[in-house]
């Protein structure tokens, strides 16, 4: 049962929620969300195997489905980035994007990066190679070799070699439709073994996909185990409850401003650019971009709904900032829903034939109006963010900023 703040018949008040509450009903929703984004990935992982042993269109088409389906619990706990070290230190492994996916796979005649000598390597292909002066052995691909040496190589960002969006790659293909219909068309004869083997080097490809697969699940098995309770992050977020409320809401605000509304959304408009989609190979990013809105608000509702149905309730953040200045907390419960309902239309019209690369289209006033209308109320809500941070006394937070707004690394006041 939800925890409210609640009067006697005497008038006489309640015991009311208390930060230390807050913050360890935060850490068992952190511990649920990470706990259904593993077994998603899990459900995942068997789909791959499914795949890789019987290649097929329907098997292709499973294991796209259960890569969605993973999706829908990780996006919700990045609302635990930012405020939380071990979570940050941590989501590179698993999340990072836009990736060089020639370091992978093979891709278009003119696909290239000057500033990275290694985007067109193609691991997948190359059993042996150069790095750093340095000659590897990838005759065999392990998660160890991809966690190891292949994964951010040469200290590049964009050697993304791990993580959903690696594996999202495997699964679907370059997406070489521009701002037109269409996601990446990898076809399930790239995981054939012999003579109808396309792509070259399924085995290879199989080997890959299979083994980035199980170190997903490796890294979100240490993240659970993180969130449980003898775990380093939850231990970080209840020592100090003041210190807790003040992770949740930074969690908040930035993911809410700096990177949702600036470098995801933001930014693709104005470079009217495909390869800014944070699902780009499978034309997945309404999806992403709607569970993080709604991942936000769950940590100030302290609501959350696992994948099987069941609701997590009780203290919340709201109940908190209510307590201190109602005003604050109708208003943030208010735009947070705003937020939500926005990032639904974009959803909504994405799922109706829309698809997010298009809306990105020059000149597409109908896209411009969607996703503009998500950014702001993004930065709508995240004011009110730091109006909570204002009524709980707590100290003032520098939320994750974005070039691509107008204010860039604010403070609001």
């Amino acid at each position: 049962m939800r925890l409210l703040a609640a009067f006697v018949l005497s008038a006489t008040p309640a015991l009311a929620v208390t930060p230390e509450e807050v913050t360890r009903h935060y850490a068992d929703i952190g511990l649920a969300t990470y706990q259904d984004s593993l077994t998603t990935a899990q459900a995942l992982q068997a789909a791959v195997e499914a795949l890789i042993a019987n290649p097929s269109e329907d098997t292709l088409q499973a294991a796209r489905a259960a890569w969605i389906a993973a999706r829908v619990p990780y996006q919700q706990s990045e609302a635990f980035r930012f405020g939380n070290p071990v979570v940050d230190d941590w989501e590179g492994r698993v999340n990072a994007w836009p990736l060089d996916e020639g370091l992978i796979d093979y891709v278009s005649s003119d696909y290239g990066n000057e500033e990275n000598a290694l985007a067109r390597l193609n691991v997948i292909a190359t059993p042996t190679f150069t790095l750093s002066g340095v000659t590897i052995d990838a005759t065999t691909i392990t998660p160890a070799l991809i966690a190891g040496t292949l994964h951010e190589a040469d200290g590049i960002e964009a050697n993304v070699a791990s993580g959903y969006h690696a594996i999202e790659f495997l699964l679907w293909g370059q997406d070489l439709n521009g701002t037109g219909p269409g996601a990446g068309n990898r076809p399930f004869t790239d995981f054939v073994a012999g003579e109808g083997c396309t792509g070259g080097n399924c085995d290879r490809r199989a080997a890959y996909l299979r083994a980035a697969t199980d170190l997903l699940v490796q890294d979100l098995t240490e993240m659970v185990d993180n969130w449980d309770a003898d775990g380093t992050a939850r231990a970080r977020v209840t020592a100090d409850p003041q210190a807790g409320l003040l992770a949740m809401l930074t969690g908040m605000g930035s993911l809410s401003y700096g990177e949702l509304a600036g470098e995801r959304m933001k930014l693709g408009l104005m470079l009217n650019d495909p390869e800014e989609e944070q699902d780009c190979f499978s034309d997945n990013t309404h999806n992403s971009h709607f569970y993080d809105a709604v991942g936000i608000r769950n940590v100030y509702l302290g609501r959350y709904t696992r994948v099987d149905g069941t609701v997590l309730e009780g203290p919340a953040l709201s109940d908190l900032v209510a307590a201190a200045d109602p005003a604050v907390d109708s208003r943030l419960r208010s735009e947070l829903d705003a937020s939500v309902a926005a990032l639904g239309a974009v959803k909504a019209a994405a799922e109706s034939g829309f698809a997010y690369d298009q809306m990105l289209a020059p000149g597409n006033a109908r896209g411009e109006g969607l996703i503009m209308a998500g950014v702001n109320a993004l930065v709508t809500q995240t004011a009110s963010i730091d109006r909570a941070v204002t009524a709980l006394g707590l100290s003032k937070v520098s939320f994750e900023g974005s070039d691509s707004l107008d204010n860039p690394g604010a403070v609001f006041q």
